[in-house]
């Protein structure tokens, strides 16, 4: 398989028969970080020096979507030759990353390790192995692994976590560079913001004309802006539920 979901428990990748992910073409509005990610998921394809990835920023605007559909591109490449695997962690499974490190270097291939909303809370310590585990342990981070995280935060940390740390720390300096060090061991910060309504307007016209959905451009346009008007944001997943409602009220079938 080409994708994994790891099993803590069992202590092997589970492989997914049918992954969930849109074509790369159809996430809009972010094509600057689209290009940087591909870049960096390229160079590791290929066995070249790569950065990890944290993709953070405004809900629903195609973190998740970008990282599966990066890795489409790179695993398709003719230097990858099928060999650049994804494996999904889930956030309460951190603690076993070093484990699956270890089961994961003696493989030929090479592994995004994907972690989607990946957040810790104030009583969380584990955010501290995962530090050691990305960089900074005595093996380090195998070579053929990498990892990608997408967050709501930049530091993946609450503000008032470390705002609390610069009050009550005898030392708030240095007990708030513990807090935002995690985030450094990501080489790569690629920041999602808000859409504005041209780019909501042209994610679903990108949906429409990949569906082959039958609706004139002015309806479309204003059931659009009322479906963003009435759900009080514009994003690529408000954009993806508009298309799933419009796709039923037209009795079309659409590829999730």
């Amino acid at each position: 398989a080409e994708c994994f979901v790891w099993d803590a428990e069992q202590g092997y990748p589970c492989p997914v028969a049918k992954v969930s992910r849109v074509d790369i073409g159809l996430i809009k509005g972010v094509d600057r970080v689209r290009d940087i990610l591909v870049e960096n998921t390229m160079r590791f394809a290929k066995g070249l020096p790569a950065n990890n990835a944290l993709l953070w920023g405004a809900r629903g605007m195609g973190k998740s979507s970008l990282v599966k559909a990066a890795h489409a591109v790179a695993n398709a490449a003719p230097e990858a030759a099928g060999n650049l695997k994804l494996i999904e962690i889930h956030r309460e499974d951190i603690s076993t990353l070093p484990r699956l490190m270890t089961l994961l270097k003696k493989s030929p291939c090479r592994f995004i390790l994907f972690c989607d909303d990946l957040s810790f809370d104030n009583d969380d310590t584990s955010y501290k192995s995962l530090k050691a585990a990305l960089d900074g342990g005595v093996e380090g981070r195998p070579d053929n692994v990498i990892l990608y995280a997408t967050s709501n935060r930049r530091h993946l940390l609450p503000r008032d976590m470390i705002e609390n740390e610069r009050s009550t720390a005898i030392n708030p300096h240095e007990a708030v560079e513990e807090k935002v060090s995690l985030s450094d061991r990501f080489g790569l910060w690629l920041g999602f913001h808000k859409c504005s309504q041209d780019e909501y307007l042209a994610m679903i016209d990108g949906y429409v004309a990949h569906f082959g959905l039958k609706i004139d451009a002015e309806t479309l346009r204003f059931e659009a802006l009322e479906w963003a008007t009435t759900r009080g944001s514009r994003s690529g997943r408000v954009a993806w539920q508009f298309i799933q409602d419009l796709a039923g009220r037209l009795g079309q079938r659409i590829a999730s």
